[in-house]
């Protein structure tokens, strides 16, 4: 009986051994696996995903894991490729700004230095003009700084208390002359009661400013403009600046804000744009705690809407 139970014994640790051989056997071949795939993955940039073998719940927690790790790193290839790109194409267009104005500003300086048959009228529009395009140039790189501030973080928006509807009807006010210039008609649709919203009152005044430069600049045309501040229960509070111009295609809504995007005709407009105006703007709402988006059917309307939180 003793011999017997020993052989038995005997037997199952055999079996046992075997088995175990067999798994680290398994294991081996599929640690060998990974090995290769990720030396590859790693030699190629290919980020090609990882076959999951469901025999070993270690291995296979182990392979999904890295399978998302991969995930999240393709991911981070794509946005990085697309921010370089988006990045030449800002440095290309700001060439572009640069270089513009500054050949006019070279242009007439070198006129006035060797030209001495000029008249003091004719002095005095290229001294003007001079004058108008370094400001231009002053306004593009105060534009890029700012930008640059905002999205490295070193700007801190101190948020208060902000009587948003009294800031609009003041803002609208401001541009009263160039609104008459163009025969804009304005519609305001702010409510009677003031509405008062967690904001900084610079940003939100720049927000205001550049939406509505941008709604006179590509609006102009359809002959009016208008502020509507919308706050229906349950829903968040939203201030909308509109306008019934040529707007802006389907294709191009999701760019808009992006760096140093402008339409194509832009640049021949009675305001030409350094293409970051709406980029901050973006920035601005965001840094606010808000968030904004635009809807656009060319010739009818033209909305660029951002929400903020209501503060009683």
């Amino acid at each position: 009986m003793m011999l017997w139970l020993l052989a038995v014994s005997t037997i199952l640790l055999a079996c046992a051994v075997i088995a175990l051989g067999l798994k680290l056997r398994k294991r081996s071949t599929h640690l060998t696996y990974i090995h290769n795939k990720v030396s590859g993955i790693l030699e190629q940039g290919t980020f090609e995903r990882l076959l999951v073998f469901d025999s070993d719940a270690q291995v296979s927690r182990l392979l999904n894991d890295m399978n998302r790790l991969l995930e999240h790193a393709h991911l981070a290839k794509a946005d990085y490729a697309n921010q370089e790109k988006e990045m030449r194409h800002m440095l290309s267009n700001i060439s572009h700004d640069l270089k513009t104005p500054l050949t006019v500003v070279l242009g007439y300086s070198e006129t006035l230095l060797h030209s001495a048959s000029l008249t003091d009228e004719e002095r005095t529009v290229m001294t003007e003009k001079i004058q108008d395009k370094a400001q231009e140039v002053l306004r593009l790189m105060h534009s890029f700084f700012d930008l640059a501030k905002l999205e490295s973080g070193d700007r801190r928006l101190e948020l208060s208390r902000v009587n948003i509807s009294e800031l609009c009807r003041v803002k609208m006010l401001s541009f009263y002359e160039l609104l008459t210039k163009l025969g804009l008609q304005v519609e305001l649709d702010i409510p009677e009661q003031d509405v008062f919203v967690r904001a900084n009152e610079e940003a939100l005044d720049r927000v205001l400013d550049n939406l509505i430069t941008n709604a006179m600049k590509y609006g102009a045309d359809g002959k009016e403009l208008g502020i509507s501040i919308l706050n229906r229960e349950g829903e968040p509070f939203t201030v909308q600046v509109w306008d019934r111009g040529k707007g802006i295609p389907e294709q191009e809504h999701s760019r808009v804000f992006e760096r140093m995007y402008t339409l194509e005709d832009s640049r021949n407009r009675m305001y030409q744009g350094s293409g970051l105006g709406l980029t901050i703007t973006k920035r601005l709402v965001e840094r606010m705690g808000g968030r904004i988006e635009v809807h656009s059917v060319p010739h009818q309307r033209t909305v660029f809407s951002f929400t903020l939180e209501e503060m009683l």
